[in-house]
């Protein structure tokens, strides 16, 4: 068994702006950024959206695609501040995770999601000598109780007011 260096655990701040959600995962490819542009645009074209990723060998740059430069700028932010190569980040306004979370799921770079949200998330990242890497997130907050029937009332009604439920 090889031996390692140390290990430095750290969390990072997600900045997620105003009436926006953020989809953070792990992936694989160069041709990330384009392909979940696509997805994005192609499942719902209104959204509002930018999206960066890292790369984790060859010139290690970060990649980005979307259409609007203050979203796009925050991801490159976001992803500054974690320093772990091949992940994604997505903000977006104007769509949800819902929306396209399972087509993104299915793009073959795409390796896993770690959050989808507009909660407050703090990244769980481990940092060695040659970069860091993503171990999970806290996402929101913990439980307060358990759904009483009238939360359970409330929910199934919000559900219907927006359209998810007939």
């Amino acid at each position: 068994m090889r031996k390692g260096g140390d290990v430095e655990l750290k969390t990072v701040k997600i900045d997620i702006p105003e009436n926006c959600n953020v989809i953070l995962g792990q992936t694989h490819f160069i041709k990330t950024a384009e392909d979940l542009y696509e997805i994005v645009m192609t499942t719902v074209p209104h959204a509002i959206f930018g999206i960066a990723f890292t790369e984790a060998s060859g010139p290690c740059l970060i990649r980005t695609e979307g259409n609007d430069d203050g979203l796009i700028d925050a991801c490159v932010k976001n992803l500054q501040a974690l320093g772990a190569g091949h992940v994604f980040c997505m903000l977006m306004r104007g769509a949800y995770p819902i929306n396209v979370l399972n087509q993104i799921k299915n793009c073959p770079e795409v390796c896993r999601i770690f959050c989808a949200t507009a909660n407050p998330v703090e990244v769980v990242v481990a940092a060695l000598s040659h970069g860091n890497g993503v171990l999970g997130v806290v996402d929101g907050l913990g439980p307060k109780g358990i759904e009483t029937p009238e939360d359970k009332a409330h929910r199934k009604e919000f559900l219907r007011k927006i359209g998810y439920k007939l």
